[in-house]
C-alpha cells in the first residue's frame, strides 16, 4: 500500500505541478488582464517554484557534448559498451586524448540517485582521460525474471567491468561504492587478477562508520535489520517492468536526504523565489538545475539495501575483517599492487572525517608510497565530486595520483 499511495500522490501532484506552469506562463503575458499588474512578477514566481518543486523527474540525461582541453572544446562521444540488467557500462571519450591516456572507471553510487548525479566529475576526469561509468538500473525497471542484486552482485559486475576496460585501468569510487570497489580491489589483488586496478581512489565512502558517525550512521544503527525489512521495504506496483519486487524506493530515500537539511532546501527554493521576482535568472536556474538532478531517484533492490545496512553500517563487517563474498573472507591485507587515495570532505554530513582514511590503515599489506589521503577544506558531501571545489582542488590530486601509477608511464608486471 505504501507504493500505491505514493503513485496516487505522485499523480495529484502532476497536474498540479502542470496548472500551476500553466498559471505562471499566462501571468507572464503581457495581453493578460493581470499582465500589467505590480504583483504579476510574484504570483508568477511562486507558481513557477510550486511547479519546480512538485513536478515528477525521469532519469536525467548525461548531455555532456564537450570537455574544455588546452583551451579548445572536444566534442564527446557518449556509448554503452557493457549492457547487463542490473547496469550498464558507460564509456565517454572525444578526439583530443593521446592515444596513452588513462582510463577510468568511476562508480557511481547505487543509493537513490542516478549516474548522472555524477555528471560534474565525469566532465572534469574526461579532459585528460578515458571514462567509463556504471550505470546502475532503477530496480523497478528490472523484471523478477532477472533475479535479484545483492552487494556480492555489485563486486562481480564492479570485476566485470575492469575486465571489459582491460589491464592497466583506474578505479575512482564515489560514497558508497567504496566497500565494494575496496573489497573488489582486494580480491583481484589477492587473484594476481591481470585486470585489478592500479589505482583505486575512495571518496567520502563509508569503510568504517564507527570514525565520526554522522545522522545517517546513527539511523542504521538505532534499528534492528528487522525493523527496516517491515517498515522501508515496499512492493513494486504492477504498472512497472519489476512489479512485484522488494525495493527501497528512492522516493523514501529522497525523503531522508531531505528532512536531513529541510531548513537548507527550504531556504533554497526561497533564494530561488526571490532570484525570479528580481529577475536573476541565472541564479534560479542553477538552484533549477540542481534540483532537478537532486530529485530525480529510482529505486534500490531490497536485497542489497538491506545487506548494506547490515553488513556496512551495523556490523561494520569489512573494517572488522569479516566481509564476505561468494562465501569467502575478502582479505584487505592482500592489496599490495593497487595505489590508494582516500578522499575526504571536512563538512561531510553523510561520511564523517575519518570514515574513508580508514581504508589506508586496512590495507595492511599496502606500502606507505602507495598510499595518500586528502582531506578537502569546507568542502560537504556533494562538494567532494561536484562544483568548483572538486574541479580547482581534488580532481588535480586525483589525476596526479593517476598519472603518477599510470600503466604508460610505470612497468607494471601482471
Amino acid at each position: 500500500m505504501l507504493y500505491a499511495a505514493y503513485e496516487l500522490n505522485r499523480s495529484w501532484f502532476n497536474a498540479a505541478s502542470t496548472w500551476a506552469s500553466i498559471g505562471a506562463q499566462m501571468l507572464n503575458r503581457f495581453e493578460m488582464p493581470m499582465g500589467m499588474s505590480g504583483l504579476t512578477p510574484v504570483m508568477s514566481s511562486a507558481l513557477e517554484v510550486f511547479a519546480h518543486a512538485s513536478a515528477a523527474y525521469g532519469k536525467p540525461a548525461f548531455d555532456i557534448e564537450t570537455v574544455p582541453v588546452d583551451g579548445i572544446d572536444q566534442p564527446v562521444t557518449e556509448a554503452i559498451v557493457v549492457h547487463r540488467p542490473w547496469g550498464n557500462l558507460l564509456r565517454f571519450t572525444h578526439p583530443g586524448l593521446p592515444a596513452n591516456a588513462p582510463r577510468l572507471l568511476i562508480v557511481a553510487p547505487m543509493s537513490g540517485h542516478y549516474a548522472t548525479l555524477l555528471r560534474g566529475t565525469v566532465a572534469r576526469m574526461l579532459e585528460r582521460a578515458e571514462v567509463f561509468v556504471t550505470d546502475w538500473a532503477d530496480a523497478k525497471m528490472v523484471p523478477l525474471s532477472e533475479g535479484s542484486f545483492d552487494l556480492d552482485d555489485y563486486i562481480d559486475y564492479l570485476i566485470g567491468f575492469l575486465e571489459h576496460i582491460g589491464p592497466g585501468a583506474h578505479m575512482l569510487a564515489v560514497c558508497q561504492p567504496s566497500v565494494p570497489a575496496f573489497a573488489a580491489t582486494a580480491i583481484m589483488n589477492g587473484d594476481k587478477h591481470p585486470c585489478r586496478p592500479l589505482t583505486l581512489t575512495m571518496m567520502g565512502g563509508p569503510i568504517d562508520t564507527r570514525e565520526a558517525p554522522t545522522t545517517v550512521n546513527d539511523l542504521a544503527m538505532q534499528r534492528p535489520i528487522e525493523w527496516f525489512k517491515h517498515t522501508v521495504i515496499a512492493t513494486v506496483p504492477l504498472q512497472y517492468p519489476g512489479a512485484g519486487r522488494q525495493v527501497y524506493p528512492g522516493f523514501m530515500q529522497l525523503a531522508g536526504f531531505m528532512s536531513m537539511n529541510l531548513g537548507n532546501h527550504m531556504l533554497s527554493h526561497y533564494h530561488m523565489f526571490k532570484h525570479m521576482v528580481e529577475g536573476d535568472g541565472e541564479s534560479a536556474e542553477a538552484t533549477k538545475t540542481f534540483y532537478d538532478e537532486y530529485r530525480a531517484v529510482c529505486d534500490l533492490n531490497a536485497d542489497f539495501y538491506l545487506q548494506t545496512v547490515e553488513e556496512v553500517f551495523q556490523k561494520h563487517a569489512l573494517a572488522n575483517g569479516k566481509f564476505v563474498h561468494r562465501g569467502k573472507l575478502v582479505d584487505l591485507g592482500k592489496i599490495t599492487d593497487t595505489a590508494l587515495l582516500a578522499v575526504e570532505g571536512e563538512r561531510d554530513d553523510i561520511s564523517g572525517v575519518g570514515q574513508t582514511r580508514a581504508a589506508l590503515h586496512l590495507a595492511t599489506g599496502l606500502a606507505d608510497k602507495k598510499k595518500k589521503y586528502l582531506l578537502a577544506p569546507e568542502v560537504g558531501h556533494y562538494g567532494i565530486f561536484n562544483g568548483s571545489k572538486w574541479r580547482e582542488r581534488i580532481a588535480p590530486v586525483l589525476e596526479d595520483w593517476i598519472a603518477r601509477h599510470d600503466r604508460a608511464k610505470l612497468k607494471v608486471v601482471a
